[in-house]
Protein backbone atom coordinates (compact mmCIF):
# COMPACT_ATOMS: atom_id res chain seq x y z
CA UNK A 1 0.00 0.00 0.00
CA UNK A 2 1.18 3.48 -0.87
CA UNK A 3 1.64 5.95 1.98
CA UNK A 4 0.13 9.42 1.64
CA UNK A 5 3.45 11.15 0.90
CA UNK A 6 4.22 8.77 -2.00
CA UNK A 7 0.61 9.11 -3.19
CA UNK A 8 0.84 12.92 -3.11
CA UNK A 9 4.15 12.92 -5.04
CA UNK A 10 2.73 10.50 -7.63
CA UNK A 11 -0.56 12.22 -8.42
CA UNK A 12 -0.62 15.87 -7.31
CA UNK A 13 0.77 18.60 -9.59
CA UNK A 14 3.44 20.69 -7.85
CA UNK A 15 3.19 23.57 -7.75
CA UNK A 16 -0.59 23.41 -7.89
CA UNK A 17 -2.12 25.32 -10.81
CA UNK A 18 -3.71 28.64 -9.81
CA UNK A 19 -7.50 28.19 -9.50
CA UNK A 20 -9.51 30.30 -11.96
CA UNK A 21 -12.43 30.78 -9.53
CA UNK A 22 -12.83 31.03 -5.74
CA UNK A 23 -15.32 28.26 -4.94
CA UNK A 24 -16.80 28.22 -1.43
CA UNK A 25 -18.25 24.72 -1.75
CA UNK A 26 -20.38 22.63 -4.05
CA UNK A 27 -24.00 23.79 -3.85
CA UNK A 28 -25.41 20.30 -4.10
CA UNK A 29 -26.54 17.52 -6.38
CA UNK A 30 -29.84 16.92 -8.15
CA UNK A 31 -30.91 13.41 -9.16
CA UNK A 32 -33.75 12.81 -11.63
CA UNK A 33 -35.72 9.58 -10.98
CA UNK A 34 -38.45 7.95 -13.03
CA UNK A 35 -38.97 5.72 -9.95
CA UNK A 36 -39.53 8.94 -8.04
CA UNK A 37 -41.84 7.84 -5.21
CA UNK A 38 -39.59 4.84 -4.48
CA UNK A 39 -36.48 7.04 -4.49
CA UNK A 40 -38.06 9.59 -2.12
CA UNK A 41 -39.10 6.75 0.20
CA UNK A 42 -35.56 5.28 0.14
CA UNK A 43 -33.79 8.56 0.93
CA UNK A 44 -36.43 9.50 3.54
CA UNK A 45 -35.89 6.15 5.31
CA UNK A 46 -32.15 6.86 5.57
CA UNK A 47 -31.92 10.67 5.89
CA UNK A 48 -35.24 11.41 7.57
CA UNK A 49 -37.98 13.67 6.25
CA UNK A 50 -36.96 16.15 3.55
CA UNK A 51 -36.48 19.76 4.65
CA UNK A 52 -37.76 21.09 1.30
CA UNK A 53 -40.85 19.95 -0.62
CA UNK A 54 -42.11 21.76 -3.70
CA UNK A 55 -45.27 20.17 -5.05
CA UNK A 56 -45.29 16.46 -5.79
CA UNK A 57 -42.03 16.25 -7.73
CA UNK A 58 -39.29 18.08 -5.77
CA UNK A 59 -37.85 16.90 -2.44
CA UNK A 60 -34.61 18.13 -0.85
CA UNK A 61 -32.39 17.31 2.11
CA UNK A 62 -29.66 19.62 3.47
CA UNK A 63 -26.26 17.90 3.12
CA UNK A 64 -23.40 19.89 4.64
CA UNK A 65 -23.47 23.33 3.02
CA UNK A 66 -25.54 22.13 0.06
CA UNK A 67 -28.58 20.08 -0.86
CA UNK A 68 -29.49 16.64 -2.18
CA UNK A 69 -32.50 17.24 -4.42
CA UNK A 70 -34.67 14.58 -6.06
CA UNK A 71 -36.78 15.49 -9.08
CA UNK A 72 -39.34 13.53 -11.08
CA UNK A 73 -38.08 12.26 -14.45
CA UNK A 74 -39.85 10.61 -17.35
CA UNK A 75 -36.55 9.44 -18.86
CA UNK A 76 -35.35 6.69 -16.51
CA UNK A 77 -33.30 6.86 -13.36
CA UNK A 78 -29.83 8.44 -12.92
CA UNK A 79 -27.02 6.59 -14.67
CA UNK A 80 -23.25 6.83 -14.54
CA UNK A 81 -23.19 9.14 -11.51
CA UNK A 82 -21.58 9.02 -8.07
CA UNK A 83 -22.65 11.21 -5.15
CA UNK A 84 -20.14 11.82 -2.35
CA UNK A 85 -21.27 12.26 1.25
CA UNK A 86 -18.51 13.36 3.64
CA UNK A 87 -19.02 12.69 7.35
CA UNK A 88 -17.02 13.96 10.32
CA UNK A 89 -15.92 10.53 11.53
CA UNK A 90 -15.37 7.01 10.24
CA UNK A 91 -18.05 5.77 12.67
CA UNK A 92 -20.63 8.17 11.19
CA UNK A 93 -19.64 7.20 7.63
CA UNK A 94 -20.07 3.52 8.50
CA UNK A 95 -23.45 4.23 10.13
CA UNK A 96 -24.69 6.09 7.03
CA UNK A 97 -23.55 3.23 4.80
CA UNK A 98 -25.33 0.74 7.08
CA UNK A 99 -28.49 2.87 6.85
CA UNK A 100 -28.40 2.87 3.05
CA UNK A 101 -27.90 -0.91 3.00
CA UNK A 102 -30.69 -1.51 5.55
CA UNK A 103 -33.05 0.59 3.40
CA UNK A 104 -32.45 -1.64 0.36
CA UNK A 105 -29.16 -0.39 -1.08
CA UNK A 106 -26.01 -2.43 -1.57
CA UNK A 107 -22.51 -1.93 -0.22
CA UNK A 108 -19.07 -3.42 0.26
CA UNK A 109 -17.09 -3.49 3.51
CA UNK A 110 -15.53 -0.15 4.50
CA UNK A 111 -11.81 0.33 3.85
CA UNK A 112 -9.09 2.92 4.29
CA UNK A 113 -8.12 4.58 0.99
CA UNK A 114 -6.20 7.48 -0.44
CA UNK A 115 -8.65 9.75 -2.29
CA UNK A 116 -6.94 13.17 -2.44
CA UNK A 117 -6.13 12.50 1.26
CA UNK A 118 -6.43 9.53 3.65
CA UNK A 119 -10.11 8.58 4.05
CA UNK A 120 -12.39 5.85 5.36
CA UNK A 121 -14.36 4.73 2.30
CA UNK A 122 -17.84 3.24 2.85
CA UNK A 123 -19.33 2.89 -0.65
CA UNK A 124 -22.96 2.01 -1.28
CA UNK A 125 -25.35 1.93 -4.22
CA UNK A 126 -28.98 3.00 -4.01
CA UNK A 127 -31.66 0.55 -5.27
CA UNK A 128 -31.73 2.42 -8.60
CA UNK A 129 -28.01 2.12 -9.38
CA UNK A 130 -26.67 5.46 -8.13
CA UNK A 131 -23.21 5.09 -6.55
CA UNK A 132 -22.98 6.67 -3.09
CA UNK A 133 -19.39 7.37 -2.01
CA UNK A 134 -19.55 7.80 1.76
CA UNK A 135 -16.27 9.02 3.21
CA UNK A 136 -14.69 10.42 6.36
CA UNK A 137 -11.22 11.95 6.70
CA UNK A 138 -8.61 9.90 8.54
CA UNK A 139 -5.94 11.54 10.66
CA UNK A 140 -2.44 10.73 9.53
Amino acid sequence: AMDFDAYRKSYFIEPAPEPRFHFTGAFGVTLFYESYREAVAFYTQVLGPPAYVEGEDTHGWPIGSGWLTLLQSRQGNPQNVEVTFELASAAEAEALQAGFIAAGGKGVPPSDQLMYRPIRSCPATDPFGVALMIIAPLTE
